[in-house]
């Protein structure tokens, strides 16, 4: 994606199954769980660099030995930074006390991080400050084992404020206003209170307090908790926890937004935001690694037992087709077909654009998300060029020479390599005029492929903002000399702000939107921005199920084509010489691509919660009046 946009958050859970004494004997080491938490979270270092987590918990402690490890970091390299701490730790402790190589009891006691349940998760920031602090996993404390309560997640909710009010009417005091503490807090509460009925039932059967707390962690039915709490959140999410005395969890959203997949066998049960992460680590099959159903949570109690539990009633299945096209790693088997299908759906419109002269047109791509996309695209143009080629042979009524037929079936797609983005570039300075002529040289381009006569076609997954399009991208391609320059995404226009995790929170930063705006003034129709923001201003104070998502009227009048025809003119900065022109893939065929996944609201406005349209009618509301802040 040539634009910056923050990726999707990314969770790692483990539970070993099995003593830690039998990983050290099968595979070498007590610490077998740490190495493959590792490996997990560095697999998924694309769902975040803004920070990393890890947590872990002890079985079957003694009281006051210490149970619960974490670790955090907002380094530059936050994986890297927090495992090198934990592997300071266990060398320091190995080093000084050398008895402990040999003996897991002594290692389990004494050194940190070392567990069977264990919590990983890597964060980019979308709700509240890049600090330490809010980095996940949150750690929820109590002198009660079953009351720890640690949490780490992949979401967003669109209803923070009203959930904290709930806190507040509670009578609890939250110590911050975020998304992760309230849903914390929000768990927290009916885990205290499914503690305090437990307790009472055992009173009155005649067991004391310390009697009474292994017997709690029993009982305690994690799925109606999960239940209680989940009652009225509004977002996607994939949300996972951690009870102290070692009971486990991961919640996916009722639509299915928030990937999550799980897998598990006689030695562990593991979760992951994607499929090869698991497949990878664990060396497991595709078909083993199944995908946890809308609405339902894989729970593990402390005994190793393992269930999946619906806890919501699942609602139409829209999972984030994002996360097909840009987020998830493409070594998923599944993914890779379908973003290949992406670039062969594109063809018909990209050939229309060069009038089929694939002679004078060089295809590339925008590194590096774009390039399986591209594969597809220089298919279906192979299969046009062998349609072209049967046709001349056929035509030749076989008398074609041996070197005009050779001539003919020598043709092949062009392809290069034409932008290379300089990764060590940084645009550190601020200040308008001089970063913009920094952001202008993030790419390099390859000199000497492209001749004047030539279209140069460039497929990217999607376009954003724009920003590093018209300022870098278009520029640096336009120096090569094309006749044309069409640029291909294949995502269709994002038209809408995402409320669900991706860091697209607002109207005006979307080249669409400005795209539509620039179109209403252009046919006198601008008074239809007035309209929708009464209409948004109406639905203020009404409940969520009622408010409609009136935005749309912003792009009634106008085709997609016409929308991409005005987008290519904005991007097109007045120095550049070549023919601009910038193709959308259409929504139908995203669907086709991808008919798992059909969540489509930052392209359609139809949002898969309540919560949705009210969250696009207040960033319109916030656009209206100049307001910046966010509209969750």
């Amino acid at each position: 994606m040539s634009d910056a946009l923050k990726h999707e958050c990314g969770i790692a859970l483990i539970r070993l199954l099995k003593p830690l004494d039998y990983y050290k004997k099968k595979y070498g080491s007590a610490f077998y769980g740490v190495n493959k938490m590792y490996l997990m979270m560095e697999k998924q270092h694309n769902r975040g660099q803004d920070g990393a987590g890890f947590a872990s918990i002890k079985l079957d402690t003694k009281p006051g030995e210490r149970y619960i490890s974490r670790v955090r970091s907002v380094a530059q390299q936050p994986i890297q930074d927090i495992f090198g701490q934990i592997n300071e730790r266990i060398n320091k402790e190995l080093t000084a006390h050398p008895e402990y190589n040999n003996d897991v009891t002594a290692q389990k006691k004494n050194i940190p991080y070392i567990g069977e349940v264990l919590l990983g998760h890597v964060r980019y920031g979308t709700f509240g400050k890049n600090s330490v602090e809010s980095v996940h996993p949150f750690l929820r404390q109590n002198n009660w084992q079953h009351r720890n309560l640690i949490m780490a997640g992949n979401f967003n909710m669109t209803n923070v404020k009203e959930l904290f009010g709930n806190l507040i009417e509670l009578g609890q005091h939250p110590k911050e206003y975020t998304d992760t503490i309230t849903i914390m807090e929000k768990i927290g509460h009916f885990l205290d209170d499914a503690v305090s009925k437990i307790y009472r039932d055992l009173k009155k059967e005649g067991y004391n307090k310390n009697e009474s707390s292994p017997l709690i962690a029993e009982r305690l039915k994690v799925g109606k908790i999960l239940k209680r709490a989940a009652k009225n959140w509004d977002g996607g999410y994939a949300m996972a926890g951690l009870l102290g005395h070692g009971d486990s969890f991961v919640l996916r959203d009722p639509a299915g937004i928030r990937p999550t997949y799980y897998y598990k066998d006689d030695e562990i049960v593991v979760v992951a935001s994607e499929r090869p992460v698991i497949q990878t680590v664990f060396n497991v099959p595709f078909e083993d690694v199944k995908e946890l159903e809308p609405g339902h949570a894989i729970i593990t109690k402390k005994s190793g037992a393992t269930k999946i539990k619906k806890i919501l009633e699942p609602l139409e299945r829209k999972a984030c087709s994002f996360e097909r096209i840009y987020f998830s790693r493409g070594s998923d088997a599944e993914i890779y077909e379908e973003r290949k299908e992406l670039g062969r759906l594109l063809m018909p419109k990209v050939l229309e654009a060069i009038n089929n002269d694939t002679e004078n047109t060089v295809f590339s791509f925008i590194p590096n998300t774009a390039e399986t996309s591209f594969f597809g695209m220089i298919d279906t143009v192979e299969e046009h060029l062998n349609t072209k080629k049967t046709k001349s042979i056929l035509n030749g009524g076989g008398k074609l020479s041996a070197a005009k037929v050779t001539e003919i079936l020598s043709e092949r797609p062009r392809i290069e390599k034409i932008a290379i983005k300089d990764v060590k570039l940084r645009t550190f300075i601020t200040e308008d005029s001089s970063r913009d002529d920094l952001v202008a040289h993030v790419y390099d381009v390859t000199y000497g492929v492209i001749k004047p006569t030539d279209n140069l076609v460039i497929i990217d997954d999607s376009i954003v903002r724009g920003t590093t399009l018209k300022k870098s991208i278009i520029k640096m391609m336009d120096r090569l000399g094309p006749k044309k320059i069409v640029v291909v995404s294949s995502a269709p226009q994002i038209r809408y702000p995402d409320c669900y995790g991706i860091d697209m929170a607002n109207l005006e930063s979307l080249v669409a939107f400005r795209a539509a705006l620039a179109l209403l003034k252009d046919n006198n129709q601008y008074h239809i921005v007035e309209d929708v923001y009464n209409k948004c201003l109406k639905q203020v104070n009404l409940d969520d199920a009622n408010v409609v998502n009136y935005v749309k009227e912003i792009y009634d009048n106008f085709s997609d084509e016409q929308i991409s025809d005005k987008i290519s003119k904005l991007l097109s900065a007045k120095d550049v010489n070549a023919e601009v022109k910038i193709i959308f893939q259409p929504v139908e065929n995203l669907h086709k691509a991808c008919p798992k996944n059909l969540g489509d609201w930052y392209f359609t406005g139809n949002y898969p919660t309540n919560g949705g349209n009210r969250v696009v009618n207040r960033a319109f509301i916030n656009f209206y009046e100049g307001n910046k802040e966010r509209a969750y």
